[in-house]
């Protein structure tokens, strides 16, 4: 690490800006970059993994971490692509935060834990949580409502989730009772319970794990740390680690990086983009960017990473007036900002659908293209303008809208009522159907009496009815069901909405029926008891609203519609022999890139949301605008005091000008060619031969070469052809 610094290691196929470059031979203990969105960061990661090898560090000594399983391929892809040798990349630890907590953690535990990452068996592990609970809190606790229902479960687990990020369920509350502790957390106390019990069940009651599901293991590993296990003695000699979106940062991985750093011969290189911060739920902070990391180690130097590989300097221009910082693009490449104007949310989706024909018309593939919406509320009237024009689309990992609990719910009212339960072909939508019934009823079932009745429905989706016809068993006198109703309220009112809907004509007009249904139900008060956040119950409730608004629009009758709602489903779930469209939620599409991204909706009171911090709201734009490439469609109100404001803070008419220029710089600017070497065949067996001779060896890339300068004579029988 005290070598010369001058650089040894010569990439292949690129030259690196001088900001790389500085990085790539920075030699102080903790480095930090200051990268913008499409900036090269995990390329930058990799030129200065090949430094180090190209020094001599030996691969075993280098440690690059990331976030997701995704992120850990791309980068070894990345040092692939730069020239480090296969052999040499598969002898470097390249693991997500997790991966290299599960193993650091097996030298305590051994490897008999289980690792849960399938949802369906640790909502079997919640579900026993939410029983310990029940039996320990019940009559103890003020406020305990334990709901089983698939929308509390992954509540729960979600809340769990953050209070490990934040290292929060770490804290000293063990003196103050679980109501106090839940409010000093922020966390619903009922929840927060539960969690209790489900570390208890999955920490054997102290003995040690016996099961990690996601993010277990990085908690686990964080907490031995930080409870003065000796752990740390035990990592591997590391002398260098990096560390790959340093903005999804959380406190527990900080605490494992503080480790790492810590001993003598270690040093760290992280890059991140504080304006690409958007995950606060999962622990996410640019504190550690901004201050936790100077705090800590206040000798650090951080590097920037300016330019942009992605777009043009049309966008990069538009979102350096938007964040107030610098970002620059070298590329010829003109990265259009288009804009339309709507008037309603059909025809917002019209306006989409358009900027798609246009995309295909102008002879790019529509899997190129993404339509990136605020929430997926948004997505139902885009879904019903796409299948309307017969174009294919995808929505991973976001359900499309007939899959969700909301919808799902008055569907299954709807198939009890028409008594056509068989016309939902699918049995995953159908137990799902089941679901979202005892969700929005809120029932309380046993887990093998759910599963159960699930089975009955897939044989006879006629008896879908029963589900609220099912009788208490009585013993001794002791209510002894399986089933809880934990609002008689609810009960009553959809058991009423059911009979009431018994008798309305199918020729009713639909958007009358689904109008008096969701009233009967009270189904937006049940979302707000259901959901303890006010911002979902909010994309609940505009979900349903999209759906009034879609039927009113369609003037079918509810048997029409029942069909039509039955046919869209069919249509989504044919099996795609073409391209498709991608729409997907802002959040989920962090660290990916499109060639044409459509941002719709753009509007007051959705996207900035006023629920939402103002700082996150921002940075969840600048996330979704930077994801393209060649093209950015955006969707705003034809009134323009109703336009989202984040469309004024781009500053297109200025940005524009300064972009002009740029790009004609750009166009006239020389291509330079890679620093030439020429790599030679020569074998073990050779190396004293070609050395003699003046060859050099690239660690890196496990290959002899000479410079481009050398009189190639003598090495003739080495060269590659």
């Amino acid at each position: 690490m005290n070598a010369p610094n001058t650089v040894r290691f010569t990439p292949q196929g690129l030259i690196p800006t001088a900001e790389q470059t500085a990085i790539q031979l920075a030699q102080n203990k903790v480095v930090l970059i200051d990268a913008n969105a499409g900036a090269a960061k995990t390329t930058t990661l990799a030129l200065r993994i090949g430094e180090a090898l190209a020094r001599g560090l030996a691969p075993e000594q280098i440690l690059a971490l990331t976030f997701t399983p995704e992120a850990r391929e791309v980068l070894r892809r990345r040092l692939l692509e730069v020239g480090v040798a296969r052999a040499m990349v598969e002898r470097i630890a390249v693991l997500s935060f997790d991966d290299f907590s599960a193993w650091m953690m097996d030298l305590v535990d051994g490897d008999d834990v289980r690792q849960c990452h399938d949802t369906r068996t640790l909502k079997n592990y919640a579900l026993q949580a939410m029983d310990a609970a029940g039996e320990r809190y019940a009559g103890r606790v003020d406020g305990l409502e334990l709901h089983t229902h698939s929308l509390a479960l992954s509540q729960f687990l979600d809340v769990q989730l953050n209070l490990k990020a934040t290292m929060a369920l770490d804290s000293d509350v063990e003196f103050m009772g679980p109501e106090e502790a839940a409010e000093v957390l922020g966390v619903p106390v009922s929840d927060y319970v539960a969690t209790l019990e489900y570390e208890r069940l999955r920490l054997d009651g102290g003995a040690g794990a016996v099961f990690r599901g996601p993010f277990d293991a990085t908690y686990d590993l964080a907490c031995n740390l930080h409870e003065g296990g000796r752990l740390a003695e035990q990592f591997p000699d590391y002398r260098l680690v990096l560390c790959d979106e340093l903005h999804d940062l959380n406190e527990a991985a900080f605490r494992i990086l503080e480790a790492l750093i810590d001993r003598p011969q270690c040093f760290f290189v992280g890059a991140g983009d504080k304006d690409q911060v958007i995950h606060a739920k999962l622990g996410a902070s640019a504190e550690y960017l901004n201050r936790r990391f100077g705090e800590r180690y206040p000798k650090l130097q951080r590097y920037p990473l300016t330019q942009t590989y992605r777009h043009g300097p049309h966008l990069a221009y538009a979102m350096a007036e938007f964040k107030q910082k610098q970002i620059e693009s070298q590329l010829p490449l003109r990265t259009e900002i288009e804009q339309a104007h709507y008037g309603s949310a059909a025809a917002c989706a019209q306006l989409a659908v358009a900027a798609v024909r246009q995309w295909k018309a102008d002879g790019y593939d529509i899997d190129g293209c993404a339509i990136l919406i605020r929430d997926r509320h948004q997505s139902m009237a885009i879904e019903n303008a796409l299948i309307d024009a017969d174009i294919d689309y995808r929505t991973p990992p976001m359900a499309g809208y007939l899959q969700r609990d909301e919808i799902l719910f008055l569907r299954g009212l709807l198939a009890i009522a028409l008594k056509d339960f068989g016309a939902v072909k699918s049995e995953q939508v159908r137990t799902a159907i089941v679901d979202a019934l005892v969700a929005f009823s809120e029932m309380k079932f046993s887990p093998r009496s759910m599963d159960n009745f699930k089975q009955q429905i897939l044989k006879s989706p006629d008896l879908l009815g029963e589900l609220f016809l099912i009788e208490d068993e009585r013993r001794d006198g002791v209510v002894a069901s399986y089933r809880d109703v934990a609002s008689e309220a609810t009960k009553r009112a959809v058991i009423g909405a059911l009979a009431w809907l018994s008798t309305v004509d199918p020729a009713t007009p639909a958007a009358t029926v689904l109008t008096e249904l969701c009233e009967r139900v009270q189904l937006t008060a049940t979302a707000r008891r259901i959901f303890v956040r006010a911002y979902d119950a909010g994309v609940i409730n505009k979900s349903i609203a999209s759906l009034l608004e879609a039927a009113a629009a369609s003037g079918q009758s509810l048997a029409e519609f029942w069909r039509a709602v039955n046919a869209r489903e069919a249509f989504i779930r044919r099996k795609r022999d073409r391209k498709s469209v991608l729409i997907e939620c802002a959040a989920n599409a962090k660290g990916k890139e499109f060639d044409h991204v459509i941002l719709p909706f753009l509007q007051d009171g959705e996207f900035p949301h006023p629920l939402q911090p103002k700082r996150e709201e921002e940075n969840l734009f600048y996330v979704a605008a930077t994801r393209a490439r060649v093209r950015l469609t955006l969707l705003s109100p034809s009134e323009s005091a109703q336009r989202s404001s984040f469309i004024a803070q781009m500053r297109l008419p200025k940005s524009s000008a300064a972009a002009e220029a740029a790009l004609g710089r750009n166009e006239r600017a020389p291509v330079a060619a890679p620093a030439s070497r020429h790599y030679l065949t020569a074998g073990f067996h050779d190396k004293d031969q070609v050395k003699a001779l003046g060859a050099k060896f690239d660690i890196a890339r496990r290959a002899w070469y000479v410079e481009s300068d050398t009189n190639l004579e003598a090495f003739a029988a080495w060269l590659k052809k």
